[in-house]
Order: C-alpha cells, then sequence, then structure tokens
C-alpha cells in the first residue's frame, strides 16, 4: 500500500516529544513546542475509559477538554495545538479503538496506537507491547482506523523491537500495509529498561526494510541527537522521552537553558491551563531527582507540597495563580461550567 498524501512531508525532520505517562499534558506539549518541538504525542489514554468521555469546550481556560462521566478531566489540549499533536490511544480492540479515536480526530492531527509499552499496567490489559505478539490484531486495529478515519487523520503506531530481527521487520512490513502514515521504533526489547544501551543499528534495519516514514526513539539526550540518530538509522525524524521530562528545553537548536527556567516555565503553562496538580508535582519530583536536587529547599518543599498555593509560592508564581483564579471566578459569574482536574 502507498504512503498516504502528506504523511512524508508532515513525519520527516521533525523532532518529537514521546509520549510519556503523567507527563505528556498540555503543560508539557506547550512548553516543548515552545522550545521548539515539532510534534507533540499524548500520554497513552486507555480506550475503555475514553470511550465514555464527553467533549466540551471550555470558554474559561480556551481549552477543548474530555471529561468522564463524574466531570473529572481525562485529556485537554488546545486548538493551536491540533496540527502538531498526535493522540495516543492504548487498546486491544479495534471498535474501542476507532470510538475513542472519532471522539478526538477532529482536534488531532495523528492517531498513535501504543504498542511498545512494557509496563504491566499496559501489558495486563493486552495492550502496549502485548500487541506486538498478535499480529493479527495489530492489523485489525491499524486497518479498522484507516478505514474509517479521515484522510487528513495520520494514523501511527510505536512498537519495539522484536527479539528475532526478522520478525521485527516482517512486522514493520505489515504495519506498512495496513495504510498508516509512520511508525515509531524504540530502539530496545521489550525486556530491556532504558539504562540499557538503544540499538540504532536495529532501528536502521526496519528503516530499510519499509517505504513509509519512519520515527526512531532510544537515547536521544542532546539536541545534536536528533539529527545524529536520524542519519545514523536512515529515519525520517526522530524522538525524545526521557531527556524531555527531565529538561524540556532539549528541542532548542541554541542549547539548554538553566533547569531552574524551564521548571518555572512548566510551572507557569500548568497554572495558566489547569493542569492535573498530582501530575504537575510527579514531573517537578522526576526533574528533581535526575538533576539530584530532591533533597534542596525547594526540592523538600515540592515533596510537602499538598497544593497549587504551595507550588506557587515555591516557584514565585503567586501572581499567576491569583490571576488564574480571578479568570475562573469571572467564568463562573458568566455561567461556564467548572472542570475538575484529576487529584
Amino acid at each position: 500500500m502507498s504512503v498516504p498524501d502528506g504523511a512524508r512531508e508532515f513525519y520527516t525532520g521533525k523532532n518529537v516529544c514521546a509520549p510519556m505517562v503523567r507527563v505528556s499534558t498540555l503543560a508539557t506539549r506547550l512548553v516543548a513546542h515552545e522550545y521548539g518541538a515539532d510534534l507533540v504525542y499524548s500520554e497513552e489514554l486507555v480506550d475503555k475509559r475514553f470511550v465514555k468521555c464527553r467533549r466540551e469546550e471550555n470558554a474559561e481556560l480556551g481549552t477543548i477538554d474530555f471529561l468522564d462521566s463524574k466531570g473529572v478531566l481525562t485529556f485537554r489540549t488546545i486548538p493551536e495545538e491540533k496540527e502538531r499533536l498526535v493522540f495516543q490511544v492504548g487498546t486491544s480492540s479495534a471498535a474501542l479503538a476507532l470510538q475513542s479515536a472519532q471522539l478526538v480526530a477532529g482536534d488531532v492531527a495523528a492517531i498513535d496506537v501504543n504498542m511498545g509499552c512494557p509496563k504491566h499496567f499496559s501489558t495486563s490489559g493486552g495492550m502496549g507491547a502485548r500487541l506486538l505478539s498478535q499480529p493479527d490484531l495489530i492489523r485489525d486495529i491499524l486497518t479498522t482506523l484507516r478505514r474509517n478515519l479521515p484522510e487528513t487523520t495520520h494514523v501511527t503506531c510505536k512498537i519495539r523491537l522484536l527479539e528475532c530481527e526478522k520478525s521485527t521487520a516482517e512486522l514493520a512490513k505489515m504495519i506498512e500495509s495496513c495504510g498508516v502514515s509512520a511508525f515509531a521504533v524504540h530502539g530496545r526489547y521489550i525486556s530491556q529498561r532504558p539504562r540499557e544501551p538503544a540499538h540504532w543499528n536495529l532501528i536502521k534495519n526496519v528503516v530499510e526494510a519499509v517505504d513509509c516514514p519512519v520515527i526512531a526513539n532510544g537515547d536521544v539526550m542532546r539536541y545534536e541527537d536528533f539529527e545524529r540518530i536520524r542519519k545514523e538509522t536512515g529515519a525520517a525524524s526522530a524522538m525524545c522521552a526521557r531527556m524531555a521530562q527531565w529538561n524540556l528545553s532539549i528541542f532548542r537548536s541554541e542549547g539548554l537553558l538553566p533547569i531552574a527556567d524551564v521548571k518555572k516555565h512548566f510551572v507557569r503553562r500548568a497554572i495558566e491551563y489547569d493542569n492535573p496538580w498530582t501530575f504537575t508535582k510527579f514531573q517537578l519530583r522526576e526533574i528533581l531527582n535526575y538533576h539530584k536536587h530532591q533533597l534542596s529547599p525547594e526540592g523538600e518543599a515540592v515533596q510537602k507540597s499538598k497544593t497549587w498555593n504551595d507550588l506557587a509560592e515555591v516557584y514565585e508564581l503567586e501572581d499567576v495563580l491569583k490571576e488564574s483564579r480571578e479568570r475562573r471566578r469571572r467564568a463562573l459569574v458568566r455561567g461556564d461550567s467548572p472542570r475538575v482536574s484529576p487529584e
């Protein structure tokens, strides 16, 4: 099957912010793009939960919200990021994957199926890396999405390496035959952990086996690595996960910013867009731990924080929080419905 129209242009020469659980929120995606990311993924949203959501336009924040039956925020985006946003779905069902995709397709550029996550919470539901051993199900999911979604919505997936090189190449060819616009390859086996080196040479073998664009993922730890992994593997684009979690300014061609500036910028965006507080604290703790600041006064204050007031004080953003709350108060007076972020 030929590569869909527009796929090569959309997926060539791009620096991509990977899907990361509890990290790839709107605030993270916005900061990543402001620093230079060309494409940004959502975190994995599980189909069984997402299909129960309703879509609402949030006039208070200028966002598009997907809320569960209790009004709890499940996913948030803004119209301005549509052309660069990839929505990743966790699924083991073609029907549920399609229902989820149809709910959000009008607000994103692409739908991606998670086939690479090796963690128990994903594989126990038959999702993530569990799909790699079920080629017939992969084919069913991808062809169902491609056949039923608008041609302007890209369909992709993210995989890992199989233990056998030939099997990985065969899987890649089968995925390509489903009509995907591209797919990402994490250059590690299911059994490997991030501390073990990624196999860029094996990503190259996958790239050479197919004609569609491939996004290379694994050990992109500096800005220069985006171009280096593209050159060494022949991949069309490059994806960064861990370092993006620890310092979003990795997407800056000018080089990394002081981490203090990055943290403050992230918290500002988190406040402005009412990011889930628990996810914001989680990401800050990950940053602090990586930079060995967890025992600093800042690190201890973040660890002890229990409210937005606490975090705003740590990062001297009380005025931003005050304005954000005033904006919500005005929205309530107008009658706009408040949104509940998960704790």
